[in-house]
C-alpha cells in the first residue's frame, strides 16, 4: 500500500527537496492574507477571544485572525506551539501532528485531521520560527507543502502564523495572534461546514485551549 506521506522523510532526502520547499513557501508568502489590526486590549480582558475575517481577495478560501490574552510567558507559550506532537491536545479535530524532519531552520509536519461523517484529510506543513523586529516577540508561521496525498484526502492550501508579544507593565501575561488561512479545495455538497470549520470556528477553541494548557 502506498504510504500516506510521501516523499521519504529521510534527513538526506528533505535535504534534496528543501530548494524546492523553500520556493513554494517564498511564493505562497507573497500570496499570503494580511491579519486585520490588532483590536484594543481592553476588549480582551477576562478572557474575551476576538475573532475578525481577514481579506483575502483573489484567495477561493477564507482567512480570519484571533486575538486573546493569556496568563503565560511569551517563551512558554512559543515552546508549546513548537511541541508539533502535542497539537491533538488543544487543536480541533487534529488527530495527529508528526514532526518528519528540520532542514535549515523550519521543520516539517506532517497533519492529520479527523472531521464529522467520517471526513479525514492529510497534509504536510512547513513551520518556521521567523525573527521579529521586537526580540521579546516570538512568532511562528507555516505553509502547506506538497505531500504525495491524493487530491481527494487533503486540502487544496492554508497558511498562516502565531504571534505571542508581550504586555508592557504585566509580567507574565501574553498578547497571542493566531492567524489562518484554509482553502479546503473541492467541497461536496452539504459539507461547507468544513470551510469554517478549518478556519473560523476552530480559533476561538483552539486559543481557548492553549490558554487553558499553559495555565497548568
Amino acid at each position: 500500500m502506498k504510504p500516506a506521506f510521501s516523499p521519504s522523510t529521510t534527513r538526506a532526502h528533505l535535504a534534496c527537496w528543501s530548494p524546492l520547499i523553500a520556493a513554494l513557501a517564498a511564493a505562497a508568502a507573497t500570496a499570503s492574507t494580511a491579519a486585520p489590526p490588532v483590536p484594543d486590549l481592553a476588549s480582551l480582558t477576562g478572557g474575551t477571544i476576538h475573532v475578525a475575517e481577514a481579506p483575502s481577495p483573489g484567495h477561493p478560501g477564507k482567512a480570519f485572525t484571533a486575538w486573546t490574552l493569556a496568563p503565560a510567558t511569551v517563551p512558554r507559550l512559543c515552546a508549546m506551539v513548537q511541541d508539533y506532537a502535542s497539537y491533538p491536545s488543544y487543536m480541533p479535530n487534529t488527530k495527529s501532528a508528526l514532526p518528519v524532519g528540520e532542514v535549515e531552520g523550519y521543520v516539517l509536519v506532517d497533519m492529520t485531521l479527523d472531521l464529522p461523517l467520517g471526513q479525514q484529510k492529510k497534509y504536510r506543513l512547513r513551520l518556521e520560527q521567523q525573527q521579529q523586529p521586537d526580540a521579546a516577540q516570538c512568532k511562528l508561521a507555516w505553509q502547506l507543502i506538497p505531500s504525495g496525498v491524493a487530491p481527494a484526502d487533503t486540502i487544496a492550501d492554508t497558511s498562516g502564523y502565531w504571534l505571542f508579544t508581550p504586555i508592557q507593565g504585566e509580567s507574565g501575561k501574553t498578547l497571542i495572534e493566531y492567524h489562518v488561512y484554509a482553502d479546503p479545495g473541492p467541497v461536496p455538497y452539504g459539507f461547507g461546514w468544513i470551510v469554517e470549520m478549518m478556519s473560523k470556528r476552530s480559533l476561538p477553541r483552539t486559543l481557548e485551549a492553549l490558554r487553558a494548557q499553559a495555565a497548568k
